[in-house]
C-alpha cells in the first residue's frame, strides 16, 4: 500500500524536519534507525534516531552481537550463546540513480530465516556476500544479502581445515580463510589462504600469526596479526594476499580489533589498552600512526560521514573526536560516568555509532543512549531505553521518495515486504523488454481468500497495526480493504493449467491458456503488469478470463496474488478497486495476520 503508507514508519521524521506527513512526489526524507541489543535480556530493539521513539522490539534467543550490512538493508544479530543468528531487514534501502538516489522507508522486520551453528563468531560482508564463521566448526558458511532478504539462503560452505578461532572474507567464487595453528587449534591462527568452493587452494599460504581482527576500507580488506596486516585485494577472478609488516619505529605491540575507514581508505586498530593505530595501506610502512589516549579505550568507531574522523570512548567516561589525518584528538567531552576496563571483556560498557548529524553512545548502566552533535561536539540529548542498551549499529540517510497511485499501491508493498525481486520493479518501475512471458504454474497451489478475516475481525489487529503507522483511523482501512479484498470465491486451486473456484464450497473448474500481458500505466508514473488468461475449456460459469497482479514482471512463484476475473478482458483492465487477494491455504489465521503486520 505505497499510497497510502510511503513513508509511514518516517511520518515523525517529516515531522522533525518541519515537512509534511503528506509526502509530494520526489521529496526529499531522511530517516535514521538505531538498533540495539540488550546486555541481559534476548531483545533487539528499533530506534527512530530522529525523535527517539521505538519503532519495534525484536525478540532473539539470547543477547547479541549486531553487524550491519555495507546496504544499510540488514542487520544480523548473533548469539553465540544460543548458537543462532538472525536476520533483521532494517527496512531502509537506497537505489542509486547516479544524479540522485531513492530511499525506501518500511517497517523493520524480524526474517524468518536464520542461520543456526556451533559458536557463531566473527560475521564479514563484502559487496554483498556473507561469511558467517563458527568456531565449532570446519567450514566456514557464505551467502548472500538478498537471499537473506528474500528468506531463500543458498548457502555454501568452504573448508577451514579443523575448527578455531578465525575468519573468512567472502568474494563471489573464492573465500579468504585463516589457517589454525597446527600444534594447537585454541590458539590464534597462524595465516591465510584463497580456498575455493570446492576444497582447493588457489595460490600460496600467507603466514599471519596471531591472526585476529579485520575491516574492510574501499577495496581493501584487511587481517590483522602480531607482525602486520594482510591486505586482500580482488585480482581478476580471484583475491590475492599481501602481507604489510608494521613499521620497524612502532613499539612492540600490535592489533587485533580493526575498522575500516568509509570515504577515505584507511584502518584504525587497537595497539595495546590505551593506543590506537592509524594505517594508511597506501604509504606502506611509513603508513603507521599511534594515537595516544588519556586512559585505556572502551570501544572505538568510524564517521562515515564525516570521514576525516572517528570516535572513542575511554573508561574514563570522556568520547574523543580523533581527526584520522593528523593523527590527533581534536576534542573530548566528558560523557558518561567511568566505565572501567577491569572485570570480565564483556562486562556492559558503552558503544558507539554514527546516526547522521548525531554520535549515539550507549549508556547501558544508565539505561540510556546519549546524543552528540557531530558537528559541534556537544551533547544534544539522550533517549531512555529500558534494560541495559549496550551493542548498537545506525542504519540510514537522506534521498528522494517517489509518491505512486493506482491498483498497484493497495495492499502489495505493506502486505509483501520479503521476496519480491528488484525493489523498483516491486515499486512499478521497469523497462517494457523487463517483462516476460509467465506460466499459468507460478501460481500453482491451493489458495484462500483473506476477505472472511477482514469480515470476522480477525485481521482488525492489521488495521489497527495501519492506523498507528499510517494517516487513516483503523476503521477507515477497513472499509478500505472491504472494497478490496470483497469475494465470494473463498478458495482458489490451481494445478497444471486447470484452475478451480470454490464459492459456497461448489466447484467451478476451466483449463485456461496464456492471453499475454498487458502494461498499465498509473497516474504517478509507476506502472504493473496483468499476466492474463483465457478459457479454453471447462464449467460454463467459470470466467472467461483470469488476470493476475502481484507485482512480478517475469516468471517467479507467487506468495499470495491479487486476482481480477469476468468475461470481458478490457474492462477488466479498468478495475483497480476490487482486487481479491489470496494466501496459501496452508497458513492459518494468526500466520496471515502476522504475515501481514510484518510488512
Amino acid at each position: 500500500m505505497r499510497r497510502l503508507f510511503l513513508g509511514a514508519s518516517v511520518l515523525v521524521i517529516a515531522a522533525a524536519f518541519g515537512g509534511s506527513a503528506a509526502f509530494a512526489d520526489e521529496e526529499n526524507v531522511t530517516a535514521w534507525r538505531l538498533f540495539v541489543a540488550d546486555h541481559a535480556e534476548p531483545v533487539v530493539k528499533v530506534i527512530d534516531a530522529l525523535d527517539g521513539k521505538l519503532l519495534e522490539t525484536f525478540t532473539v534467543k539470547g543477547p547479541a552481537a549486531l553487524h550491519r550490512s555495507s546496504s544499510g538493508e540488514t542487520v544480523f544479530a548473533a548469539q553465540g550463546a544460543q548458537g543462532e543468528v538472525n536476520a533483521i531487514s532494517t527496512g531502509i534501502s537506497f537505489h542509486d540513480h547516479g544524479d540522485h538516489a531513492d530511499i525506501d522507508v518500511d517497517d523493520a522486520e524480524l526474517l524468518h530465516v536464520h542461520i543456526d551453528g556451533d559458536k557463531p563468531a566473527h560475521f564479514v560482508e563484502l559487496q554483498g556476500n556473507i561469511a558467517q564463521w563458527f568456531d565449532g566448526e570446519d567450514e566456514v558458511r557464505v551467502f548472500t544479502e538478498k537471499a537473506a532478504l528474500d528468506e531463500k539462503l543458498e548457502v555454501r560452505t568452504a573448508n577451514v581445515v579443523t575448527p578455531h578461532h578465525g575468519v573468512g572474507v567472502p568474494y563471489q567464487n573464492h573465500v579468504v580463510v585463516s589457517i589454525p595453528n597446527p600444534e594447537d587449534a585454541s590458539k590464534r591462527p597462524v595465516g591465510a589462504r584463497v580456498v575455493d568452493f570446492e576444497g582447493n587452494a588457489v595460490g600460496d599460504d600467507v603466514a599471519c600469526p596471531g591472526l585476529h581482527g579485520s575491516a574492510g576500507s574501499g577495496s581493501l580488506y584487511a587481517l590483522a596479526c602480531d607482525t602486520g596486516l594482510l591486505l586482500i585485494r580482488q585480482d581478476g577472478d580471484a583475491p590475492t594476499i599481501e602481507h604489510l609488516p608494521y613499521a620497524p619505529s612502532l613499539p612492540e605491540g600490535s592489533a587485533s580489533t580493526l575498522i575500516g575507514g568509509r570515504g577515505l581508505q584507511y584502518f584504525i586498530g587497537n595497539y595495546g589498552p590505551d593506543r590506537l593505530i592509524l594505517v594508511d595501506p597506501s604509504e606502506g610502512a611509513a603508513g603507521f600512526q599511534l594515537v595516544q589516549l588519556p586512559t585505556r579505550r572502551v570501544h572505538f568507531a568510524v564517521d562515515p560521514i564525516r570521514s576525516r574522523f572517528a570516535y572513542v570512548i575511554t573508561e574514563d567516561g570522556q568520547l574523543h573526536k580523533l581527526d584520522v589525518l593528523d593523527g590527533k584528538i581534536t576534542q573530548s567531552l566528558k560523557l558518561t560516568g567511568p566505565y572501567s576496563m577491569e572485570g570480565h571483556w564483556n562486562d556492559p560498557r558503552p558503544r558507539i555509532a554514527v546516526a547522521g548529524g548525531n554520535i549515539v553512545v550507549t549508556d547501558p548502566l544508565n539505561a540510556k543512549l546519549l546524543l552528540v552533535d557531530a558537528a559541534t561536539f556537544e551533547r544534544t540529548g539522550e533517549i531512555a531505553v529500558d534494560g541495559k542498551p549496550f551493542n548498537i549499529v545506525a542504519v540510514g540517510g537522506s534521498g528522494k521518495v517517489h509518491a505512486h497511485d493506482g491498483e498497484e499501491d493497495h495492499a502489495h508493498s505493506h502486505d509483501h515486504a520479503h521476496d519480491h525481486g528488484d525493489d523498483q520493479i516491486y515499486k512499478g518501475y521497469f523497462e517494457d523488454d523487463q517483462v516476460k512471458e509467465r506460466a499459468l504454474t507460478d501460481w500453482a497451489g491451493d489458495w484462500q481468500s483473506v476477505y472472511p478475516y477482514l469480515q470476522d475481525g480477525t485481521l482488525d489487529p492489521v488495521m489497527a497495526h495501519k492506523a498507528e503507522h499510517g494517516d487513516q483511523s483503523a476503521d477507515e482501512y477497513k472499509a478500505y480493504y472491504e472494497i478490496g479484498y470483497r469475494t465470494n470465491v473463498e478458495r482458489i486451486t490451481i494445478e497444471d493449467d486447470a484452475v478451480t473456484f470454490f464459492e459456497g464450497g461448489k466447484p467451478l473448474k476451466a483449463r485456461y491458456a496464456s492471453d499475454g500481458y498487458e502494461i498499465l500505466t498509473y497516474e504517478k508514473g509507476n506502472r504493473g503488469v496483468r499476466f492474463i488468461f483465457k478459457k479454453t475449456e471447462g464449467d460454463e460459469g467459470a470466467p472467461q478470463y483470469i488476470q493476475f497482479s502481484d507485482h512480478r514482471i517475469a516468471p517467479d512463484a507467487a506468495d499470495h496474488y491479487h486476482l481480477y476475473w469476468g468475461d470481458d478482458r478490457a474492462a477488466l483492465l479498468e478495475e483497480v478497486t476490487n482486487w481479491p487477494t489470496y494466501y496459501p491455504s496452508s497458513l492459518d489465521a494468526k500466520e496471515i495476520v502476522r504475515e501481514m503486520q510484518a510488512h
